[in-house]
């Protein structure tokens, strides 16, 4: 039986990875960067300019999006620290998109490198 480490090695070993070097030249030639954490990871803080489309509906958002099902969009993932958004990128791939990258590391190393982190602020209540 397989692990998720293993699926993750699989899929890694599948897609195409940026370094953090090439990820902010990746990412503004992007159509779209998507950042495949659950919502309330992405509210905590997220790369800016993404959008939140968690990797367990990101088939069925694609599918259900027409300004999303161009299969020639060229389309930057990531998540945590790199394995769900190569697992989303795999699928991506085998749903027919050309274009599709993942950057190594995740939003982990691109904050541990100190870029640049948009983090919204909620209303204040008083």
């Amino acid at each position: 039986m397989k692990s998720a480490h293993d699926l993750v090695a699989e899929a890694k070993a599948r897609i195409h990875e940026i370094d953090l070097d090439a990820a902010d030249a990746a990412i503004r030639a992007a159509d779209v960067l998507l950042d495949v954490r659950e919502a309330d990871e992405f509210h905590a803080g997220h790369i800016p300019g993404a959008v939140n489309i968690p990797r367990g509906l990101l088939e069925f958002k694609l599918s259900a999006s027409p300004e999303l099902s161009l299969r020639d969009l060229n389309i930057v993932l990531y998540c945590k620290t790199s394995g769900r958004a190569a697992l989303a990128a795999c699928a991506l791939q085998e749903m027919g998109y050309l274009q599709v990258q993942s950057i190594a590391g995740g939003f982990d190393a691109w904050q541990a490198a100190g870029k640049t982190v948009f983090t919204p602020s909620l209303p204040v209540f008083e």
